[in-house]
C-alpha cells in the first residue's frame, strides 16, 4: 500500500487550511504529521478517507485517485482511528471491533462465520480478548484506544490513519499504544502533538506550519532546534536518549517563565 498526496490544498468554506502539500507513505512505513494547533494536520488526514475533498491536488491510494473510489473501497484500503471517535452508544468492546468488518460485508450480511476470525484476531492483538463483553464506558482511556485500534485492525486495511491516538492518555498508555502500532508493521500516517513520541516511533516526519509542509525526512534531520523554535515557538536542544540511543528533544523554559530552584521539591 502506498499513499500519495500531491499539491493538496484544502479550504473550509472560504478559509484556506492547507496549501500545496505533498506527502507519501510507503508500504510498512510509519510516517508522522506534526505541527502546532490549527496548522492543518487533521484536515490533511481527512482528505485520505474523503471526509474532506481538496480544492486543488490529488490523493491516491495504491495509485488510484480517491475521488474515483467508493467509500467502501476506500475503507478497505485505509482504516481510521479519529479523535473523539468513541461511538455515541455504549457498545461492548466486541461490538465496536465488529464494526470494522463493515466494508467487507454485503448489505444485510451478518459478521457471523467468516467475519469472526478477524474480530478474534484483532482483540487478541490488542490484548483485549478478556474484555470483549465489557462496555466501552467501563474501560480506561488506554484500553478504549486499543479497542478502537482493534476495530481498525478488524477492517484489515493495509493503511492505518491515526489522529492523535495518544491524546488524553497517560505516559504508560501512550507508549503501550505506539509500541502496538509499531509491532503491527502496517503503513501508518499518524498525527501527533508530542515531538518526542513522534521522534521515537516514526520513520519519517512531515512538519506543517500555517498550512504548508515546511520540512520532511527522518526525525533527527527534521526536528532541528532552529525549525522547532520557528514553527513551535520553543527553544530546544537535541540530545541522545540514554537508553535507546535515539533522538530526544530537551525543551527550554519559555522566556519569562519561572525556573524552579535547583533541588526544589514539589509543593505540599
Amino acid at each position: 500500500m502506498r499513499l500519495s498526496l500531491s499539491g493538496v490544498s484544502v479550504r473550509i468554506g472560504p478559509v484556506p487550511i492547507t496549501e500545496g502539500c505533498d506527502l507519501t507513505v510507503g508500504d510498512g512505513e510509519r510516517v508522522g504529521l506534526v505541527g502546532p494547533n490549527g496548522s492543518g494536520k487533521t484536515s490533511l488526514l481527512r482528505t485520505v478517507h474523503r471526509a474532506l475533498d481538496p480544492v486543488v491536488g490529488t490523493v491516491a491510494l495504491s495509485g488510484d485517485d480517491v475521488t474515483t473510489l467508493g467509500q467502501r473501497e476506500i475503507a478497505r484500503r485505509a482504516a481510521l482511528v479519529a479523535q473523539d471517535s468513541t461511538p455515541d452508544f455504549d457498545f461492548t468492546v466486541e461490538e465496536v471491533v465488529t464494526m470494522g468488518r463493515g466494508p467487507w460485508l454485503r448489505t444485510f450480511e451478518s459478521t457471523t462465520g467468516r467475519g469472526d476470525a478477524p474480530i478474534a484476531a484483532a482483540l487478541e492483538r490488542v490484548r483485549l480478548t478478556g474484555h470483549r463483553t465489557r462496555r466501552l464506558s467501563t474501560l480506561s482511556g488506554g484500553e478504549r484506544q486499543r479497542a478502537l485500534v482493534a476495530r481498525a485492525l478488524a477492517q484489515e486495511s493495509p493503511l492505518l490513519l491515526l489522529d492523535e491516538p495518544t491524546n488524553h492518555l497517560d505516559v504508560h498508555a501512550a507508549l503501550e499504544l505506539l509500541e502496538l502500532v509499531r509491532e503491527l508493521g502496517r503503513a501508518t500516517l499518524c498525527v501527533l502533538h508530542d515531538l518526542n513520541l513522534a521522534a521515537a516511533y516514526c520513520d519519517r516526519l512531515y512538519v506543517l506550519h500555517r498550512g504548508r509542509i515546511v520540512a520532511d525526512g527522518p526525525p533527527v534531520e527534521v526536528l532541528r532546534p532552529e525549525l522547532v523554535e520557528t514553527v513551535f515557538g520553543v527553544a530546544c536542544t537535541q540530545v541522545t536518549h540514554p537508553v535507546t540511543g535515539g533522538l530526544l528533544l530537551a525543551f527550554s523554559p519559555l522566556r519569562g517563565a519561572p525556573v524552579p530552584a535547583p533541588g526544589g521539591g514539589a509543593s505540599r
